[in-house]
C-alpha cells in the first residue's frame, strides 16, 4: 500500500469536497439563499468535514489524526440533518436532496471506516519494538 504525503490523496478528503460542491450548489438556489442561516450554517458544517480532514492529517500523528475524523463525521452529519430542515422548508427538490444523500452518507460511512481502519494499524512504537525485538534475534 502507498504511502499517502498529502492530504489531497485521501479518497475520504476528494469525497467530502464533492459534498462541499453539491452543497453550494444547492445552496445557491434563490430560496435557500433567502434563508441565509442555513444557508450559511449547512455551507459551514460541509467546509467543516473538509477542513477537519485536512488538519487532522496535517497534525502528523495518528491519535490527532483519528481526533480530527471524529470531528469530521460529526460536521458531516449536521450536514446530513440540515438537508432535511432544507427539504422540509422547500428549499431543496426531492431530487436536490437526494444528490446531497448521495454524497453525504457514502461520506460518513467512508469516515467511519478510515477510523476504524486506522485504530487498528500498529503504532510507529509498536512497530520500532517489533523491529528491536527481531533484530535482537539475529
Amino acid at each position: 500500500m502507498a504511502t499517502v504525503k498529502r492530504f489531497e490523496e485521501l479518497g475520504v478528503w476528494q469525497d467530502a469536497r464533492e459534498m462541499v460542491r453539491s452543497v453550494y450548489a444547492a445552496s445557491n438556489d434563490r430560496a435557500f439563499s433567502r434563508d441565509s442561516s442555513l444557508r450559511d450554517q449547512i455551507r459551514r458544517a460541509a467546509t467543516s468535514t473538509m477542513s477537519n480532514i485536512a488538519e487532522g492529517f496535517e497534525r502528523g500523528t495518528r491519535n490527532e489524526f483519528i481526533r480530527f475524523l471524529n470531528i469530521a463525521k460529526a460536521s458531516n452529519g449536521e450536514v446530513r440533518f440540515q438537508r432535511y430542515v432544507a427539504l422540509d422548508q422547500g428549499y431543496l427538490s426531492e431530487r436536490e436532496f437526494e444528490e446531497l444523500r448521495d454524497t453525504s452518507n457514502p461520506l460518513s460511512r467512508r469516515i467511519g471506516a478510515f477510523i476504524r481502519y486506522l485504530k487498528g494499524c500498529p503504532s510507529d512504537r509498536d512497530r520500532a519494538k517489533t523491529s528491536k525485538k527481531s533484530s535482537s534475534k539475529s
